[in-house]
């Protein structure tokens, strides 16, 4: 975005979810309205994991892959109040997207515009507009976390909540997320973009299950980590379906479906463990809960380091003989 701090704009993924069986519903103990409930909900997952809007649609030719530099020290939290240009481009920005106007939003980027997930200036356009025909009720509110000038450039860190609704035959879907992103500005547009956290949630139903979402924002590459997604309600006699899911953070990811196998879960919520990948790199991780009343879709991403001195926080000891991912 030229100069406001990139405001982040969200797009779905869609992720394939193998309906439920009659068999395999009969041998579950599901009644015939449990099976044609469980059935019915699961279409409303297959809009899939989000995409940040500066990051999850691939260029038609994706770039190298490059391993993702873990932002080192942020700019520190500035003393003085942010300048009147970073501000007012921010809320332009903000109410732009907020009226799905492309046209105002892209004037604040440069046509040089680099994300480090692999968008250009006209990915990110294309994809803009795309994601925008499908929600129609959106709000961005960006705040600015910390800022610094460099020379004539400028950097901001910037975090944006994301909410809005979809409709999709009378079933109506709930998206709230929360990007925090940092941003260079050069001759009051923007130039370049990296994610530095992101998550999504995606909710449907009268009553979706609320969850408690466990997940290290970083890992050393090569070792284990857990991912819980827990259910904070009793379940009481209620069936619980649910499935989860490891993406790479790259250009192919934005436009393949992941496909979630949604299995029966015997414990309220979902207890994983998964691999980091031996080389550093991003990663989208993804839970879907299914009740009768509701479905929950929960997407992070999970940062992977080369180097102990580049975690923020020491991750927790995994734990074992846990189901991994599939």
């Amino acid at each position: 975005m030229q100069k406001p701090p990139v405001l982040p704009l969200q797009l779905l993924k869609p992720v394939a979810v193998q309906p439920v069986g009659r068999a395999v519903a009969s041998q579950l103990g599901m009644t015939r309205r449990d099976w044609r409930r469980a059935n019915l909900v699961i279409p409303a997952v297959l809009l899939g994991v989000l995409l940040s809007w500066a990051g999850r649609v691939g260029a038609q030719t994706p770039p190298p892959v490059t391993p993702p530099s873990v932002p080192t020290a942020p700019p520190a939290p500035a003393a003085a109040p942010a300048p009147a240009e970073l501000t007012e481009a921010i809320a332009r920005l903000d109410a732009a997207a907020s009226s799905r106007n492309v046209r105002d939003v892209m004037r604040l980027f440069s046509r040089s515009f680099r994300h480090a997930d692999g968008l250009t200036y006209d990915t990110l356009s294309n994809a803009l507009q795309k994601f925008w025909e499908t929600y129609g009720n959106l709000t961005y509110q960006t705040t600015i976390d910390a800022w610094e000038r460099d020379g004539n450039a400028l950097t901001a860190d910037t975090t944006t909540t994301i909410t809005g609704t979809r409709d999709i035959n009378g079933r109506i879907l709930k998206l709230n997320s929360v990007l925090a992103t940092r941003q260079r500005y050069e001759d009051g547009r923007i130039v370049s973009q990296e994610v530095l956290s992101e998550q999504t949630e995606v909710t449907s139903g009268d009553y979706p299950p609320s969850v408690q979402v466990q997940l290290p924002p970083q890992v050393l590459a090569g070792q284990s980590f857990d991912f819980d997604v827990i259910v904070q309600e009793p379940l009481g006699d209620r069936l619980l379906l649910g499935a989860a899911a490891e993406e790479p953070v790259n250009a192919e990811g934005y436009l393949s479906a992941a496909p979630l196998n949604l299995e029966l879960l015997s414990a309220g919520g979902l207890f994983k463990t998964g691999q980091a990948p031996a080389l550093p790199t991003s990663r989208w991780i993804t839970g879907v809960l299914v009740r009768e009343d509701g479905i929950v879709q929960h997407t992070r991403r999970l940062q992977v380091v080369g180097d102990p001195s580049q975690l923020t926080t020491p991750p927790p000891p995994a734990r074992r003989h846990l189901p991994r991912f599939r």
